[in-house]
């Protein structure tokens, strides 16, 4: 892999390089995911500011499940998800959205002070106690990052604005499962940078899936065919400009000023740098002051 870099080297960009593109690739995942943050990031200054909406950012969970049961967990979510959002109470106030899937991982064995702090009333509620073997132990965790454009007037009208208690009344009706007593939904503030990262972070992290060949096997077979991320609505449509390069006016010039050019091959555990060079000057005419193609997501 090629990148470019500030004359500090504090500041790199990918330049060239030969991507596998596979979703389980850290590398190919972790381009994706500042590429995919730029999207999003675009395509909502797009509605925001020429369909005058605002955004809600909701998190839909359930209880976590054992390796032999995520698959169908991912499916049934699919389902619930679906039914959500065509109940009358979403259906009005949706204008749009964007929907990612992420699946996590508990290796905890036992219970740890960050963990409890976290989930005090859940673990109050079975008398588990910071050192207490973790009931979640070796389970996994699908969950929906979900990025919602609403009316300016939604949060201001009692007819149509739905509270934390009621959406978690919706999908629990929606998945039949009334033992889930989190939902987490909030309004996106004008620095949305957060939340844009929820929604575009890897669905599953390598320091997850890498934890032991049976986890990256159920980490394989849970995600390989599925839609990671859904666009609808104005999410959609501002998609199809995004891909156009019709939105390209709302991103940003790249302020940095690059000097080098790195070259990285893969040794045995990681990329190692092969060679750094000065750029020529008909190199740092091309490469200088374009506009950016991703941003930072964590």
């Amino acid at each position: 892999m090629t990148f470019i870099a500030d004359e500090m080297l504090d500041k790199k960009k990918q330049h060239k390089g030969n991507s596998c593109k596979n979703r389980f690739c850290p590398i190919c995942s972790w381009k994706k995911s500042r590429k995919d943050a730029l999207a999003l990031s675009l395509l909502m200054e797009y509605i925001k500011v020429e369909h005058e909406k605002d955004f809600i950012f909701l998190t839909l969970t359930a209880p976590n499940v054992s390796a032999d049961k995520v698959n169908d967990e991912i499916k049934k979510f699919n389902h619930s998800f679906k039914k959500l959002f065509e109940r009358k109470e979403v259906k009005q106030v949706t204008k749009g959205y964007v929907r990612k899937l992420e699946v996590t991982y508990n290796n905890e064995r036992f219970i740890t002070e960050k963990m409890y702090s976290k989930r005090i009333a859940y673990y109050k509620k079975r008398n588990l106690h910071i050192g207490d073997n973790n009931p979640n132990y070796n389970t996994y965790h699908p969950h929906f990052h979900v990025m919602i454009a609403v009316n300016k007037s939604y949060f201001n009208k009692a007819d149509l604005y739905l509270s934390r208690d009621k959406w978690l009344e919706l999908w629990q009706e929606a998945t039949g499962d009334y033992s889930i007593t989190q939902v987490d939904v909030r309004k996106v503030r004008h620095n949305s940078k957060k939340e844009v990262a929820e929604v575009t972070k890897y669905s599953a992290k390598d320091s997850d899936y890498l934890q032991s060949p049976e986890v990256f096997e159920t980490f394989y077979k849970a995600l390989k065919g599925k839609r990671l991320i859904v666009y609808s609505g104005l999410f959609k449509d501002a998609m199809k400009l995004f891909k156009t390069g019709e939105l390209d006016k709302y991103k940003d010039v790249d302020s940095t000023e690059y000097v080098y050019e790195l070259l990285y091959t893969w040794g045995k555990s990681d990329y190692v740098l092969k060679e750094k060079r000065l750029l020529t000057d008909e190199q740092k005419k091309e490469l200088n002051k374009q506009l950016i193609n991703e941003i930072e997501t964590e």
